[in-house]
């Protein structure tokens, strides 16, 4: 597969978002056009990623793959969106890092330990995820709201059973 053209010059210890059709998967440039990323157990190809399974895989195998590979036909960019909060470790201890977990298992958890968690540890030290933080509030925000017209049904359906 070849990747589609997109920008950026990615650099050794660069965090690389990958463009899904209903997500974004991230991966950490090693160089020389290979990546590092985790990809469920029981899914083989990085690309796969969006299949239900992953979301409920509570293991993942760390990959060393080619950039172009694992992008497909979709759009990549550089994006070290937290190092303004986050200082990067030095590039080396970051590859140093990295290669310690090639073709390890490694739990996973889509909110709490995915594949952004996994690639700023390596970066940064700490575990981040905007994806997994904009989903909890989603979670919350519909949790709230299913709470509130709950509540609502139940006063109507009282006040409605007072006038009888």
């Amino acid at each position: 597969m070849a990747a589609t053209a997109c920008p950026g010059d990615p650099q050794p210890g660069d965090l690389i978002e990958i463009f899904r059709p209903a997500y974004e998967h991230w991966a950490l440039y090693l160089g020389d056009g290979y990546i590092i990323n985790v990809t469920p157990i029981d899914e083989g190809s990085a690309a796969m990623f969006a299949s239900a399974k992953s979301v409920f895989s509570r293991k993942a195998r760390v990959k060393m793959q080619l950039l172009k590979d694992v992008v497909g036909n979709d759009c990549y960019r550089v994006n070290n969106k937290y190092d303004s909060t986050y200082t990067p470790l030095p590039v080396k201890e970051i590859i140093r890092r990295a290669e310690y977990f090639i073709d390890r298992e490694v739990s996973y958890d889509v909110l709490g330990n995915n594949c952004e968690h996994f690639v700023t540890l390596l970066r940064y030290g700490e575990r981040v995820s905007d994806q997994a933080t904009r989903a909890v509030g989603a979670i919350g925000f519909a949790t709230v709201a299913a709470g509130t017209f709950s509540l609502l049904g139940l006063l109507w359906s009282r006040s409605r059973e007072k006038h009888y």
